[in-house]
């Protein structure tokens, strides 16, 4: 099985990441079930405006990312907290999967079907659960499964302050448990599905 996490920071990968590091503690116990996993740093592609999953311009290189959502069984979502809300790149890669949403798989079905969906969020204040609610809904809508309990988050005091990694919040027994549980019920879905995929009957897509 292949896992895919869009880490949306808003920090090229050659940049400490808060969010990667608390990505990386989901996607160690993914490798140690032998889960083949992969991190992108959305900034450093460059991925133009759109609702579509084909190449804006020629510079546009969200196609190739897209190529690796539809490998996947399992896509993570990755974001810090700004003023409350996900990041500006995690909307936009919302957007942008949400343009792939319309295709169909092999049997006629959205495209989607059959891939478990989850998210990671960091900060340094409240807006956890708010980021998380709009990720998963965006994910289901467009017809990702969500596991119980595949929000995983850390979020510091109120204010400026220490974010996860300065602050030691892999220390925090909630955000590592919920990692945890995570890894766990992605994995156990997505092998549910290879086993036993949605079946076609009264949701194949007449085009």
């Amino acid at each position: 099985m292949k896992a895919l996490v869009l880490n949306c920071t808003l920090k090229k990968s050659s940049e400490p990441s808060n969010t990667r590091a608390l990505i990386e503690e989901v996607t160690t116990i993914f490798e140690e079930n032998e889960i083949d996993t992969e991190i992108l740093t959305i900034a450093d592609y460059n991925i133009e405006l759109g609702i579509t999953a084909e190449a804006v311009s020629d510079q546009d290189e969200w196609p190739k990312i897209f190529e690796k959502v539809k490998e996947a069984d399992i896509l993570i979502i990755g974001s810090p907290i700004w003023l409350g809300e996900q990041s500006s790149l995690a909307v936009k890669t919302i957007e942008r999967l949400y343009g792939g949403s319309s295709l169909t798989n092999e049997k006629g079905q959205y495209l989607y079907y059959n891939k478990v969906g989850g998210v990671v969020i960091t900060g340094n204040e409240d807006g956890a659960k708010h980021v998380a609610r709009s990720l998963i809904y965006s994910l289901s809508h467009i017809g990702f499964t969500i596991p119980p309990n595949v929000d995983t988050y850390w979020v510091g005091e109120a204010g400026p302050g220490p974010s996860f990694i300065e602050a030691k919040g892999y220390k925090n027994e909630f955000t590592m448990q919920h990692a945890k549980i995570m890894a766990y019920n992605l994995m156990h879905f997505a092998r549910m599905f290879k086993q036993h995929p949605i079946p076609a009957e009264g949701n194949v897509i007449e085009q």
